[in-house]
């Protein structure tokens, strides 16, 4: 995954795997069941008018390189949330290939052209592609130089750490696919969408802690996201303190210990929903050590959102933080 999420875990995921004092059960009871309120729609919606594109066009690219696209009628897009911006945009139909996490409907049928998070040059190049997006994170550097060797025009675009990203990620895609006017119609929508939800957080709400654990019980992964986890902009978007990154952990992700469980002292929790079923759900959630002791895991109170979808900044945003605050202020899953 190549999503701002996505590689702070391919950094830390070494560091989890051979943590000690981490270690959670994986078998549970049978899991709870959770009601989302305000889910994540899994299909993008696409502008009503869709853009021509006008190329060519010369556009900056993230990693420093001046890049021209004179056609666009093949597009990878590297991300899950690259390709929400150009299904968004209103130009599904010219892309041909998908990156593992983008998981909505639309894109679902696509060939996937990388391995687990790698991208596969050979794979990206047989498709014969006039047009790569990527982010600063994309690798492995040689499958990219391999891209470009080919002629391949590369765009890279910042990853996402942020609500304020939203709109520069995707003006930088319109721009390169000769469709500006388009880009800024979707920034403007897409910042409307979240300032309503933000406009509608429950009057006199208290301003819960949230902390954000990554999950893999199937590999004995437990993180708690610390300042650069990705998280930080939308839990204190919906009106909450990242427990996290408030206790002092500075980092992206850290392993999860009773002693850091107790620091932060979550009123909530927020997790990604494959990581809460990958330990059982909500009675596995409660046996990781240090979860049941914290006022989130005594009250039961838990935030779950769509793994694909959670972190990219992009299109769907403003569904993602509605989701958030509807579960975080209702009560969520119990």
């Amino acid at each position: 995954m190549r999503t701002r999420l996505a590689t702070a875990l391919v950094s830390v995921l070494a560091l989890a795997l051979t943590a000690t004092g981490c270690q959670g059960g994986t078998e549970a009871s049978p899991t709870r069941t959770t009601t989302t309120s305000g889910a994540v729609d899994n299909r993008v919606e696409p502008l009503a008018s869709p853009p021509a594109p006008r190329l060519p066009v010369t556009v900056e690219s993230a990693d420093g390189r001046k890049v021209t696209v004179t056609k666009a009628r093949r597009i990878v897009p590297l991300s899950g949330s690259l390709s929400e911006i150009v299904f968004t945009l209103g130009l599904g139909d010219r892309v041909v290939a998908r990156d593992i996490t983008a998981t909505f409907q639309q894109a679902a049928k696509l060939p996937v052209v990388t391995r687990n998070h790698d991208v596969s040059a050979e794979s990206v190049l047989s498709l014969a592609p006039d047009l790569v997006l990527a982010e600063t994170t994309t690798g492995p550097q040689e499958a990219m130089d391999q891209i470009r060797a080919a002629g391949v025009p590369v765009l890279v675009v910042k990853p996402a750490t942020g609500l304020a990203d939203v709109g520069a990620r995707i003006r930088a895609v319109a721009d390169a696919l000769g469709v500006p006017a388009a880009g800024k119609e979707l920034t403007e929508h897409s910042q409307d969408r979240i300032d309503a939800v933000r406009e509608a957080i429950p009057a006199h709400a208290d301003h819960p802690r949230v902390a954000f654990l990554y999950l893999r019980g199937s590999a004995s992964v437990y993180l708690i996201g610390g300042a650069k986890s990705g998280a930080t902009s939308l839990i204190e978007a919906a009106g909450g303190i990242d427990a996290g990154a408030d206790s002092g952990l500075s980092k992206d992700f850290t392993a999860i210990t009773a002693e850091a469980l107790a620091k932060a002292a979550p009123d909530a929790i927020l997790v990604m929903s494959k990581g809460l079923e990958s330990v059982g759900g909500l009675d596995g959630l409660v046996k990781i050590p240090g979860v049941a002791q914290t006022p989130a895991g005594m009250e039961r109170r838990v935030v779950s959102v769509e793994d694909g979808v959670l972190l990219n900044y992009g299109p769907r945003t403003d569904q993602v933080l509605r989701s958030i605050v509807d579960q975080l202020y209702a009560g969520g899953a119990r």
